[in-house]
């Protein structure tokens, strides 16, 4: 049995000392930005809250259509017609897909903060 040996070089490049370019509250102020947007970015963080006052509207349920859920959305649409008559059903629709329409949004935004 032949034993090979390998020999296995790491080198590391010197790590130069920058110093932070800018003053110190616009630093702040970049770093609280970075954490409220949780590192999506600005359209990231307000996607959600786009999503709910589009399907606040009613009768159209916009909110799942803008998170790509159109067969949800015409479904909902369709659904709505029959449970006109109870008002009641039709509330808890509507507010359902206010919810939905926020759940997907997030989701949609942690599966970008997963890719990046």
């Amino acid at each position: 049995m032949k034993s090979m040996e390998e020999e296995l070089v790491v080198q590391f490049s010197p790590e130069e000392s920058q110093e932070k370019k800018g003053l110190l509250p616009v630093r702040v102020v970049k770093e609280i930005w970075r954490e409220i947007t949780f590192g999506v970015g600005t359209w990231g963080a307000l996607r959600p809250i786009f999503a709910v006052l589009l399907s606040i509207i009613p009768f159209l349920y916009l909110g799942q259509h803008f998170n790509r859920q159109h067969r949800r959305g015409v479904d909902w649409f369709l659904l709505q017609i029959p449970l006109a008559l109870t008002i009641v059903l039709w509330l808890g629709l509507y507010l359902w897909s206010i919810f939905d329409a926020w759940r997907d949004a997030i989701a949609f935004k942690s599966q970008i903060q997963d890719q990046s």
